[in-house]
């Protein structure tokens, strides 16, 4: 298993311990009830799951988000096999946001500001195919959106190495096990821990400086 040892055991761990002591595009349409605001659906993939869901669930006009994989040829995977590298799926986001509130730009946004674009199958300490990061498209306004922001940060000449992130096609999209979903949320001790060990601050700090996640890239 290519999973970064620090980050499953480690957290499981603590979280039990503690358990036991204590509109700029036209939004892919998700659909929605008569008389209930209009939704939209966008999909990334930047690493550990928990660290993509804790970065959108912050974002205003985010209705919720569900941790999954995506991008493979097995359906219906499970963790342990996503987990092996060998089902071509990726630890991936599935976010539903109201467009009125907040338009697919600024997720670009928040995605580019949360991920290493340089490295190729790896986030952090977490190694591995399962962790490529890359934008699922829902429509063809969202591919010119997340394409257009590719070809700006390849440009600015911010960095000298290659973007690794692609831009891809939305398929199908597998929801991880109950266990996976807000565990940020759900035991925050556990994923703090986990976050530090692995880094991610640190690195994301060296890329884009102390910008707040809406800041495009320079």
């Amino acid at each position: 298993m290519r999973t970064h040892a620090f980050r499953r055991s480690s957290a499981t761990a603590l979280a039990l311990t503690a358990a036991l002591a204590c509109a700029r595009s036209a939004p892919a349409s998700a659909g929605s009830p008569t008389g209930e605001r209009p939704t939209a659906l966008a999909t990334f993939a930047g690493g550990c799951f928990w660290s993509m869901e804790k970065a959108f669930d912050a974002v205003p006009g985010v209705v919720s988000t569900t941790v999954g994989y995506t991008g493979g040829h097995d359906g219906d995977p499970t963790y342990a096999e996503v987990s092996t590298g060998d089902t071509g799926h990726v630890e991936a986001v599935q976010v539903t946001y109201a467009p009125d509130r907040v338009d697919y730009a600024a997720l670009l946004d928040t995605f580019w500001h949360n991920v290493d674009p340089l490295t190729e199958d790896r986030q952090f300490c977490d190694v591995g195919p399962q962790y490529r990061s890359a934008i699922f498209i829902h429509d063809e306004s969202q591919r010119r959106l997340a394409e257009a922001s590719r070809t700006q940060l390849v440009d600015s000449g911010r960095f000298e190495q290659r973007i690794v992130t692609t831009v891809r096609p939305a398929g199908a999209f597998y929801p991880a096990e109950a266990y996976h979903q807000d565990y940020a949320q759900k035991h925050p001790l556990a994923y703090n821990l986990y976050r530090k060990g692995c880094g991610q601050d640190a690195r994301l700090r060296a890329l884009w400086g102390e910008k707040t996640a809406h800041e495009p890239p320079r």
